[in-house]
């Protein structure tokens, strides 16, 4: 079945950097746009960044583009997050994604809190 599982999340000071790793496992990592999803406490969750199936295009929110940068490995099927200038406001349950045949699949989330 479908796995995602996310990691590298924790407490990190303002201006700091952190990169969070998703290990995907039980479909076709390869051949699957890859995304990554944020929550913050009474928010709905918001699309953070994609990233096409061979890597060569990426999109992302207004809110981190020059901040973040997604990537991807497809011989080791993980999908990362670089996080760059951190704020409190990007202080959130970070969540991987994959679209599979009109279905949506989460991993459990990784906590990132960005404070002082």
């Amino acid at each position: 079945q479908v796995q995602l599982v996310e990691s590298g999340g924790g407490l990190v000071q303002p201006g700091g950097s952190m990169r969070l790793s998703c290990a995907a496992s039980g479909f076709t990592f390869r051949i699957r746009a890859m995304s990554w999803y944020r929550q913050a406490p009474g928010k709905e969750r918001d699309l953070v960044a994609t990233i096409t199936p061979a890597g060569g295009s990426t999109n992302y929110a207004d809110s981190v583009k020059g901040r973040f940068t997604i990537s991807r490995d497809n011989a080791k099927n993980t999908l990362y997050l670089q996080m760059n200038s951190l704020k409190p406001e990007d202080t959130a349950v970070y969540y991987c994604n994959a679209r599979i045949s009109l279905s949506n699949y989460w991993g459990q989330g990784t906590q990132v809190t960005v404070s002082s």
